[in-house]
């Protein structure tokens, strides 16, 4: 009876204490939540209420289970796996607090700090920051679970000794690795490109979606996704539209032909821009840029918050343009000659002697085809 009971109890006992104690421990979490709602910290910290009770159970029995003397002939082997268990649990916990606390920081200060720039680059740092200590973590967690092992003991002055060789090979074989982890680290606190930023790369316009300690990924305007090794960016030039302020100057060219008039297109352009909610009113301007002996260029600058919003401005100034030169003022658009030009002012209309002696009428004024 004495068999039953013992092993019952220690076992029993250790899994109702952590269940009484993870009961009582998310309780307090809940009560602290609800008084205090200017911060998430301890609804995050709720997340990690999981491994907390693994670490709790795993540690009881690891320390009562020489008392339950229940399957003697594998308590080494119990005792080894219930330690694993712990290890890897603990590291679990720990990536969660750690995880809740970066959080609670970075959502503080984006309430704080109105600056959308600066709230991208803190968020890009807090991202990379917990991949790092999630990657620390974990490898301390695997190191100490595999000395729990004596083989893996005896080993380790083996490998200490040989310690400078192996790093010497692994750095010339994970040479791109690497130089792809230094440069997000480079990204992360350069403050070169952040996450949320407009960035046009080998041609291709998007957002940045997502960057990590080894790639970046850049959502372009038809959603697809474009995913890049961190290197390129500190290697290679790239534009960034996000960097210092998002508002962005666009421009539209238009070519009309040599009678357009120039003036009530200035005064169109403001209608249009008066009437379009993208455009931000900081500048407007509308200017003959260039000339060719059909059509003259004819240039407008508009102005917007950010880079979406310029796109709309820039299609809507260029659309509603046309659309009032073809209704109003036809003739502005270009045309292809198909005769001789006009007479040049001051010459008198009238017939002309040819060379053998025949008059010869003076041209007819030039047709066109639209």
């Amino acid at each position: 009876m004495e068999n039953l009971l013992r092993p019952l109890i220690v076992v029993g006992g250790s899994v109702v204490l952590t269940l009484i104690i993870g009961w009582a421990t998310d309780l307090l979490l809940r009560k602290a939540d609800a008084r205090h709602g200017e911060t998430p910290l301890w609804g995050l910290l709720r997340r990690g209420r999981i491994p907390y009770q693994l670490v709790l159970c795993a540690a009881l029995l690891r320390g009562s289970y020489d008392q339950a003397r229940l399957l003697e002939e594998h308590r080494v082997g119990i005792g080894r796996t219930l330690t694993l268990v712990l290890i890897g649990s603990a590291a679990w916990l720990v990536i969660r607090i750690v995880a809740a606390v970066v959080e609670t920081s970075y959502s503080r200060y984006a309430r704080v700090h109105r600056d959308a720039a600066r709230v991208r680059r803190v968020r890009t740092q807090v991202s990379l920051i917990m991949r790092v200590v999630a990657a620390v973590v974990g490898v301390v967690a695997v190191a100490a679970m595999l000395l729990t092992f004596p083989a893996m003991r005896a080993a380790g002055a083996s490998l200490l000794a040989s310690a400078g060789v192996l790093g010497i090979v692994a750095g010339v074989a994970a040479q791109s690795t690497l130089s792809n982890m230094f440069a997000g680290l480079q990204i992360a606190f350069g403050d070169m490109v952040r996450i949320g930023d407009t960035v046009v790369v080998d041609g291709e316009w998007g957002t940045v979606e997502e960057i990590t300690l080894t790639f970046l990924t850049v959502r372009t305007w038809d959603e697809r996704r474009i995913t890049m090794p961190v290197s390129y960016f500190t290697s290679k030039p790239f534009e960034n539209w996000s960097r210092g302020t998002p508002q962005m100057t666009g421009i539209v060219y238009w070519h009309v032909d040599h009678t357009a008039p120039v003036e009530a297109m200035r005064e169109k352009l403001r209608d249009i821009l008066r009437e379009c909610p993208a455009w931000d009113g900081r500048a407007c301007g509308l200017n003959v840029t260039d000339t060719t002996p059909n059509t003259m260029q004819v240039r407008a600058l508009v102005t917007a918050k950010d880079a979406d919003d310029i796109w709309t401005v820039r299609v809507t100034v260029r659309e509603q343009m046309i659309r009032w030169l073809a209704q109003e003022h036809p003739y502005a658009l270009p045309r292809v000659n198909t005769a001789d030009a006009a007479p040049a002012p001051g010459r008198i209309p009238g017939p002309s002697p040819s060379p053998d002696g025949a008059a010869r009428r003076v041209h007819e004024p030039p047709r066109t085809i639209r």
